[in-house]
């Protein structure tokens, strides 16, 4: 008798947490190592939430509470989808888990049967199809490309959709491409969608309050209210925040999808943790002005990595709406050898190239579904990213 599930043999560990891993051996071995797999801001938590994350614990607010969020989380959570998405939900029509990741988990469990489907756009974020495997469903890739911007089509929605179509999940700005669908782009896919009312939108929204000059974040349920009772829209303090280990995700839904998805909460971790829970409070209730000052810090960032990367000889780097990614292409570079005579066949031996050779490391393209390509988070210092562009020019450089 095998002691693991099958399961297990359909699905793999998360890439970018084994890049992490990778990173923090190689430094301790003493390799100078510039990591840039990271998906999370390198800016502290603002004061006021670690302060009110302290106030909770000397005043005793560390015990148990409801399953899926105090209520005076679920209502700061309903006044933020009021006021920032035109969006109305009670507090049963909410849900807060330990991150996002358990938001998105939680609704595929509850829902998903053998044999359903769910349409994920390429490049996606590295655990939407195995999150999907593991709740029993088939994920369905629908991909695209740098010519298209990294956006699906109308036309590509439409020609995905079966009866068996579960979900769509939908991510804008995105993870890993940082590419953000206009309003009426948007437009274009939920007209697809209120045309199939078995098909269900999973609104990936965690990179809402990132989002640069030009780019006007609307969220589904937002554009198509006609959407609203089959739309579940997912959000969280980690990026907007910087509380990525806070671990705080939630989401506002049908009353009847957040009861199951609490359901599924109470027989796996219970409640997220209560500390972080008063923090977040303090999160969507308090003043927002880092929330600009970040941004402006990533603008900056974002448009001295595009402009780096594009000096790179055989990459093309297009300029993302929001998050914290590029996603540059390098087919130019695919069947080349590198310097020291590693033969580049595809997007991980360049990534695994770069690291070995020039100390930085990236994502590879093959982890997100799209090809030849490679994730880079721009999260980190100036001066460190003027050092990784350097490198990579110089990587490029020696490809022949």
């Amino acid at each position: 008798m095998h002691l693991l599930s099958a399961t297990l043999d359909r699905v793999k560990s998360s890439p970018t947490v084994a890049l992490t891993g990778l990173v923090a051996e190689l430094r301790a071995s003493g390799r100078d190592i510039i990591g840039l797999g990271a998906g999370e801001p390198d800016f502290p938590t603002p004061e006021h939430i670690r302060e009110a994350g302290k106030r909770a614990i000397d005043e005793g607010k560390t015990r148990y509470t409801a399953v899926d969020g105090i209520v005076d989380l679920k209502e700061a959570i309903a006044s933020k989808f009021r006021r920032d998405n035109e969006l109305t939900y009670d507090t049963s029509q909410i849900t807060v888990s330990s991150g996002g990741k358990q938001v998105l988990y939680n609704a595929l469990m509850a829902t998903l049967n053998p044999g359903d489907e769910v349409i994920i756009p390429a490049p996606y974020w590295v655990s939407y199809p195995d999150m999907v495997t593991l709740a029993g469903g088939t994920p369905v890739i629908v991909g695209t490309s740098i010519d298209t911007g990294f956006r699906m089509t109308p036309e590509q929605l439409e020609a995905a959709i079966t009866p068996r179509t579960k979900w769509l999940i939908f991510n804008s700005p995105s993870n890993p491409t940082g590419a953000g669908y206009a309003p009426d782009q948007l437009k274009g896919l939920t007209d697809v969608l209120e045309r199939h009312s078995h098909v269900w939108v999973m609104s990936d929204d965690m990179y809402e309050h990132i989002a640069f000059p030009g780019f006007d974040f609307r969220t589904p349920a937002q554009v198509a209210p006609a959407l609203y009772e089959r739309t579940l829209t997912v959000n969280g303090v980690s990026k907007a925040y910087a509380m990525t280990g806070w671990r705080i995700g939630y989401a506002g839904g049908p009353k009847h999808l957040i009861d199951a998805m609490r359901k599924i909460q109470s027989q796996s971790t219970s409640n997220p943790c209560t500390i972080s829970q008063w923090a977040a409070v303090a999160a969507l209730t308090g003043p927002e002005d880092y929330i600009a000052e970040s941004t402006r810090a990533f603008l900056r960032r974002r448009d001295l990595v595009v402009a780096g990367l594009n000096a790179a000889e055989g990459i093309e780097c297009p300029t993302p709406e929001g998050a914290f990614y590029v996603y540059p292409s390098i087919r130019q570079c695919i069947g080349k050898t590198s310097r020291a005579g590693t033969p580049i066949a595809d997007d991980e031996a360049f990534s695994r190239a770069l690291l070995e050779e020039q100390g930085v490391a990236v994502v590879f393209g093959a982890a997100f579904g799209s090809s030849p390509a490679f994730r880079v988070s721009y999260a980190a210092s100036d001066e460190t990213l003027r050092e990784a562009c350097r490198r990579i020019q110089e990587f490029c450089a020696g490809l022949g």
